[in-house]
């Protein structure tokens, strides 16, 4: 396996309105082709595909409509009516105002199209060949507006097992995190407290993990457990979470401790690619780890409550020929931590210095010199509340005082 040192190479980015864009310049192309060609007939020519193509989407929905009422009308639909039932078959909405605006626009159309007879008859078969065309497939949705709508509505198996590994195991475990770090330092003689404190969570890309790290890569030994938290959850009184201590060694033999484990749920995804019947193979099986390595991401950013406390690190699989390939990415992850740490440490000088003297010691000490602003104190790290002993003036008893300054 291969770390990732720039990770947004390999994750996928939302989809974007590209191929909106393009449709929407080759549909001018065409039309401003036509209206070139015969203007006076353009509009009775768009009016004429908008109806063929919105015909079609609504007769098809009336064959979903049949099989919805007559056999899931109780099951899937539980009674919620027409107001629910044709929605969802497709009868409502933008494809139906769409159709109608067509044949209001052919029908006001002045100039006649040739053959208008068949025009119609046209209309009527492609319309009618549409619900056939798309029951068996040929104009089904393509692998990639699969992908987009589940995407999109967030219904993959990563967006469920992200979700689900953040509120029922990191959002109770990782603001306990500190505290745990704390109790077990105190009691055992530990580099951890000097160290990370945050909980390393492995992503690796084809999801096989392994359950003794040590198994893996040998510069990764097991040393010890943190205090175990017990947190009442779904009728189990005192259920036990805890996390496991590991020192990592480098190229000198220096230890570096750390909490580390895998992400749990990467077993139901590699289970699952071993399963016929659940029809996921590897290729689907790595495009939802890359997901769910994204919705994580997405989910603990935007999670108050886990900020500071975990570090993600995603591992590729493409190149396995160096054994001790997972402690050297542990071991620059915690080295970026240290930088990190180090560079938001403020320095002592900052910390010790008092921007602001009282009030009593500036009017005895300070001589009132002009342009003393030019050389401002260093910048205090506490915010101090200044306040003024002059009562408080108007516009106008300033204007009435204008007198007393001097003119340049």
């Amino acid at each position: 396996m291969q770390s990732l040192q720039d990770q947004d190479d390999l994750i996928p980015r939302p989809r974007g309105s590209l191929p909106k864009m393009c449709a929407a310049v080759l549909s001018a192309m065409t039309i401003g082709g036509v209206l070139f060609l015969s203007p006076e007939r353009l509009f009775g020519w768009v009016a004429m595909v908008i109806l063929i193509l919105t015909l079609g989407p609504l007769l098809h929905g009336l064959c979903l409509l049949a099989e919805e009422i007559l056999y899931h009308s109780n099951t899937r639909h539980r009674g919620r009516g027409w107001s629910h039932v044709l929605p969802a078959c497709g009868l409502w909405g933008k494809t139906l105002l769409a159709a109608g605006l067509a044949g209001l626009l052919l029908h006001l159309v002045r100039h006649p199209l040739p053959h208008q007879g068949q025009s119609w008859e046209l209309v009527l078969l492609a319309s009618s060949l549409y619900p056939l065309l798309k029951s068996l497939g040929v104009l089904g949705p393509s692998e990639v507006e699969v992908s987009a709508l589940c995407e999109g509505r967030k219904m993959n198996v990563a967006h469920g097992l992200a979700w689900s590994f953040y509120i029922g195991y990191l959002r109770l475990v990782l603001p306990r995190l500190d505290d745990s770090i704390t109790a077990f330092c105190a009691t055992k003689t530990s580099s951890l407290g000097r160290g990370s404190r945050k909980l390393i969570i492995l992503i690796p890309l084809n999801a096989n993990i392994s359950h003794k790290l040590n198994e893996e890569d040998d510069r990764i030994l097991y040393c010890d457990n943190l205090p175990n938290n017990e947190i009442d959850r779904a009728g189990v009184r005192g259920r036990v979470y805890k996390h496991s201590v590991y020192s990592v060694f480098d190229e000198h033999k220096k230890a570096h401790e750390c909490v580390l484990e895998y992400a749990t749920p990467l077993l139901t995804l590699h289970s699952m690619s071993q399963e016929s019947s659940a029809g996921f193979g590897e290729p689907e099986r790595r495009q939802q780890v890359l997901l769910f390595f994204r919705t994580l991401q997405d989910i603990l950013e935007n999670s108050l409550e886990c900020r500071n406390h975990y570090k993600l690190i995603l591992l590729n699989d493409e190149h396995e020929e160096d054994p001790h390939f997972l402690s050297k990415a542990i071991l620059r992850n915690l080295q970026q931590q240290e930088k990190e740490e180090y560079c938001l440490t403020p320095s002592p000088q900052q910390e010790t210095v008092n921007t602001f003297p009282s009030q009593s010691s500036s009017r005895a000490s300070a001589p009132p010199i002009k342009g003393d602003w030019h050389h401002p104190d260093p910048i205090s790290r506490e915010p101090t509340l200044m306040y003024s002993l002059d009562p408080p003036h108007t516009l106008k008893h300033l204007e009435e005082n204008n007198h007393d300054y001097p003119e340049k």
